[in-house]
């Protein structure tokens, strides 16, 4: 059939019927023509009952040639979606990629940093995207199909701080994107004026928090109330050291060697002075030593290790292993210091049996340890009391599991469990970031005792045994795994057990919870 035929088939009968179905056509007028019938076959009906596919009718439109009898393509009728430009991709990508550093930089997982880019990116209206996420840049490509090239975007994440206000911030932020409630340029200056507005609390508070602290870690590890404000005194110091080194941009290995060293010699020169009238002044060590601890990302490693970002996971357990190799390497330098001065050594610290006197101490140690850990962070009002009642939580469960004949690995393992649990469900319904509500439940429960007893076995006893030190590492590992299993447990009980399938792809302790649709259009 012919594509002119219908239009001018009036005018062009009689030529039409003088013409030889053999003979060669004017230039132009069959071109990108259906083939003629052949003799033999069936005809074709000229005309149809039905409204011929108009898709199909605009393609064979776009590929002919165009020709004065035909009529142009309506130009109001898109063929697909609308391919976004090259300035609106990459404002774009530059706003999902400095949200991205945010969380990274506040220690939030990679899975939870690629779930919020590409929600972000789908919320605002680019095509399929793919987000690649290291330890120190997030990779993100935005395919805009097979006519336009793909843009691809990097940023390097180069500081770490704990601020959790500037997280929630960004959290609260990223849902507002989302629904649908801000725009892209609103919400790029909006994010402007969180990454550039100064912490919500003066240095001095958070000095006094870690203080704090460790003065409530004493009390858990059964210390007296002297030892607890001497414990108060030797890290708030350590914390202003560390500040005033960061001038200097030292780097943080070293300060972990210093923190370690000060805080073992100032308990040994108190305990040579005799200022302390308890017979367990280390413990003034062993707080110190958890201060050091609790600011390292084991959470975060454990987490990237289970939901399959093995590369992140490597680089942040490098990270905790080289911070933590920086603590041994300053409390054995301090003891062998000490042993050189001849001050008199302390003698190790043993772990004493809990009774259930000591329970209510030990829920009271719990919350305020937790509560100063969020303060020491910049977290704000409400996420400190809710990371106090997630401490509370942590430490009745593990003391009540340490009156029986659980060991100390499986009882941290169960704490964090539920500490990870709760926070899930009810930390976003009281809007605040569950990262910051499991990392600051568990960090009563971290082996500072253990970890400055296995470093005393191996740098001052003859033959030190190091089955000590590799307890304290499983209790590390048995928290962070068990904060993340217990965020994993609380998805169908936070989403509703009608899509419990959807929500199993993974823990989630930061970004949107809502999955977005990953199409290629």
């Amino acid at each position: 059939m012919k594509i002119n035929e219908h239009t001018k088939g009036a005018q062009r009968g009689e030529r039409g019927a003088e013409k030889n179905q053999d003979e060669t056509p004017e230039r132009g007028e069959w071109l990108l023509e259906a083939p003629r019938q052949r003799d033999g076959e069936r005809s074709i009906p000229q005309a149809r009952s039905h409204r011929p596919n108009l898709l199909r009718r605009r393609a064979w439109q776009i590929l002919e040639a165009p020709t004065a009898e035909q009529p142009a393509v309506e130009a109001d009728e898109a063929m697909g979606p609308k391919p976004p430009d090259d300035s609106t991709v990459n404002f774009v990508l530059d706003l999902a990629l400095r949200i991205g550093e945010v969380q990274m930089s506040s220690g939030a997982g990679a899975s939870d940093v690629t779930a919020t880019i590409i929600a972000l990116t789908s919320a605002l209206g680019l095509p399929h995207c793919e987000v690649d996420v290291i330890f120190t840049s997030i990779t993100v490509t935005c395919h805009r199909g097979t006519d336009m090239a793909p843009v691809t975007a990097l940023r390097v994440v180069r500081s770490r701080s704990l601020d959790y206000t500037r997280l929630t911030q960004t959290e609260t932020l990223v849902r507002r994107i989302v629904r649908g409630n801000i725009g892209a340029e609103e919400a790029q200056q909006e994010l402007q004026r969180i990454t550039t507005a100064p912490h919500p609390y003066p240095r001095w508070v958070a000095t006094a928090a870690w203080g704090g602290l460790a003065a409530f870690i004493t009390l858990i590890l059964g210390g007296s109330i002297d030892v607890a404000l001497v414990a108060l005194v030797i890290s708030a110091v350590i914390d202003r050291l560390g500040r005033f080194l960061n001038r200097f941009a030292l780097p943080f290995f070293f300060q972990q060697v210093i923190g370690g060293l000060v805080a073992t010699l100032s308990a040994m020169a108190i305990v040579s002075s005799n200022l302390l009238t308890t017979d367990k002044p280390t413990l003034v060590v062993a707080a110190a030593v958890t201060v050091l601890l609790s600011g390292l990302s084991t959470v975060s490693a454990v987490q990237d290790a289970i939901t399959g970002y093995y590369v992140t996971a490597a680089g942040r357990t490098m990270e905790t292993a080289l911070m933590s190799a920086g603590l041994i390497a300053g409390v054995v330098l301090a003891l062998k210091i000490a042993v050189l001065l001849g001050l008199p050594l302390t003698p190790l610290p043993e772990v004493v049996s809990s009774t259930p006197q000591d329970l209510p101490i030990i829920i009271l140690g719990s919350v305020g340890a937790s509560a100063c850990f969020a303060l020491a962070s910049y977290s704000t009002l409400r996420a400190m009391i809710v990371a106090g009642a997630a401490g509370a939580i942590g430490g009745a469960v593990y003391g009540a599991l340490m009156l029986t004949d659980f060991q100390a690995v499986s009882s941290s393992a169960v704490a964090a469990t539920l500490v990870g649990f709760c926070g899930g469900v009810l930390a976003r319904r009281l809007k605040v970031t569950p990262l910051v509500v499991a990392v600051s439940g568990i960090t009563p429960l971290l082996p500072g005792l253990s970890t400055y007893r296995g470093l005393y076995q191996l740098g001052v006893e003859p033959g030190g045994n190091i089955s000590t030190l590799m307890t304290a590492v499983a209790i590390g590992l048995a928290l962070a795994a068990g904060v993340v299993l217990g965020e994993y447990l609380a998805q169908p009980v936070r989403t509703g057990l009608g899509r419990l399938e959807r929500k199993f792809a993974g823990p989630r302790m930061a970004g949107p919870m809502e999955p977005a649709e990953r199409r290629l259009e």
